[in-house]
């Protein structure tokens, strides 16, 4: 790997990143509005109250369009993995490939069959069947993210697989360990959740604009009073589900956890920062703590936050960077050392298969499959191994935020849903401003929880696999540059038409023609 480009890399990493997150912007409302025009359509039903109706209508209509620019920007997404990322298809296709699937033979027909009674069926079917369609276009909607973050759960830790070196890729040997990994369970529910929340404040900041202005009285205390609920509940799930992924990060993926933290010397009774801000310089330091200029630790949090237990040992990045045999810690170079013997015997096993000679066949595949845990490091041998190390302060501020954030949700959360019940909301202007405002944050949050996950495994496409100067196709870095900003062209349009066709929308309000 001596002669990869760098900048091919480079490029090919910032546009996979600009389409996920033009990508994201759209799934997780799409996620979370079609549960919540569920329930409101199960209240019409259950009623027979027309004013259910109407609000389920105006809300579905903004689903819609969210929805069709969303699947959009997801096709092009998974093209990628064949274009920019061809090594990596060929590598881990047969895994990887299963869940994509899935995904659209299942999930994507179940929601695009059942959208169209959702939309046109209205006086055409039964209210009962119409709202049959309804919820399984939301399951169907939730159902693709399923696999899509099974997938992407398996790339952070590649369970119930076995490398086949006569084919030199990686073959599902258990489906159900691929599914029901700690990595991907916790993906999935923590990354849905989030989408409720995220959801519940769209509806509750267009609600509290309408009370603003003193339109659409009853649908934006009807809205409210139920987005309320389900953004509490589910706020409170995201803790859960954030605490089981904290657990499995530092489980599975101590590299992650460490820069999360910006915790350069493991320690025992590891307290959490809840509140820093870091030196410029702080790539040249070497204790943790002189690497802050502010900060405000919590006493054994990380600690227990990773293991449950607050006297546990947390490793930080030197003890992984550079080995701590006290801790049983192999250095990055031991690992590469390894990774490259690893690399080294699977070519000498295909030759020796090659050539007939059995014996050395069977002894090169012993030494590979002993040191395959190490394979992707192999990459990195004569390297500088710090390029394992990901970006620490982008780790290390962004799931603050989301912390930060998400505490700010979960309190509006609370207030409005009390305001609601005692109906004094309308008269409570901070609060249906600041309702309104946390529209972008919402946003903000959910952007930043992917940067955690996916800046803080870098380098790594598989996690100790396959990194990513190993990953790429051969491409001319011109042609991946073009394309990028062919894309970001795109996408800030597409971005654009959907905001003013919502914002037409939301101020045409709920009209009876919807």
């Amino acid at each position: 790997m001596e002669n990869v480009d760098l900048s091919l890399v480079d490029w090919s990493r910032a546009q996979f990143a600009l389409t996920a997150i033009y990508h994201w912007l759209f799934v997780p409302l799409t996620l979370g509005l079609s549960f919540l025009v569920a329930f409101m359509e199960t209240l019409y039903v259950k009623t027979g109250n027309p004013e259910w109706k109407r609000i389920t209508k105006f809300w579905m209509t903004l689903f819609g369009i969210n929805f069709a620019i969303g699947v959009a920007t997801g096709i092009i997404l998974e093209f990628e993995f064949g274009t920019n990322w061809s090594n990596y298809s060929w590598f881990v296709g047969d895994i990887f490939g299963a869940p994509l699937a899935i995904e659209g033979i299942m999930a994507f027909f179940l929601e695009s069959t059942f959208i169209a009674v959702m939309f046109f069926g209205w006086n055409k079917v039964s209210k009962k069947f119409h709202l049959l369609s309804t919820w399984l276009v939301a399951i169907g909607s939730n159902l693709s993210a399923l696999w899509i973050l099974v997938a992407n759960g398996w790339m952070q830790y590649p369970a119930g697989m076995k490398f086949n070196p006569d084919t030199a890729r990686n073959e599902m040997v258990n489906f159900w360990e691929v599914l029901f990994s700690p990595v991907a369970i916790n993906k999935f529910l923590h990354t849905v959740s989030s989408g409720y929340v995220l959801a519940s404040l769209f509806v509750i900041g267009i609600s509290a604009w309408y009370l603003l202005k003193g339109r659409e009285i009853l649908l934006a205390k009807k809205s409210t009073l139920v987005a309320a609920l389900f953004g509490l509940l589910s706020a409170g799930f995201v803790v859960l589900t954030g605490d089981g992924s904290a657990r499995t990060m530092a489980k599975y993926q101590p590299m992650k956890f460490a820069a999360m933290e910006n915790l350069y010397v493991g320690q025992q009774n590891a307290p959490l920062v809840a509140i820093g801000i870091l030196k410029a310089d702080e790539k040249d330091q070497v204790h943790h703590k002189q690497n802050f200029r502010f900060e405000i630790e919590i006493p054994n949090m990380l600690s227990y936050m990773a293991f449950l237990d607050p006297n546990a040992y947390v490793p930080g990045i030197s003890d992984l960077v550079h080995g701590n045999p006290e801790r049983g810690i192999l250095s990055y170079a031991q690992r590469s050392e390894l990774g490259k013997s690893s690399i080294l015997s699977l070519a000498a096993y295909k030759k020796a298969k090659k050539e007939g000679n059995d014996s050395l066949a069977t002894a090169s595949l012993a030494k590979f499959e002993q040191n395959y845990p190490h394979f992707g490091y192999g990459y990195y041998q004569g390297r500088d191994v710090h390029e394992l190390v990901p970006n620490v302060p982008m780790t290390f501020y962004s799931f603050r935020i989301m912390v930060f954030l998400g505490i700010h949700f979960g309190l509006l959360f609370l207030v409005v849903l009390y305001l609601s019940l005692k109906d004094r909301l309308e008269k409570k202007k901070f609060v249906l401003y600041t309702a309104l405002w946390t529209i972008p944050l919402a946003y903000l949050a959910s952007v930043v929880g992917w940067i955690v996950a996916e800046v803080g495994r870098q380098p790594w496409v598989i996690q100790d696999i396959l990194p990513s100067i190993a990953a790429v196709s051969k491409l001319s870095p011109i042609h991946v540059q073009i394309t990028f900003w062919m894309f970001l062209v795109l996408f800030t349009a597409l971005l654009i038409a959907e905001v003013s066709i919502m914002v037409t929308q939301i101020k045409k309000g709920a009209s009876e023609e919807h």
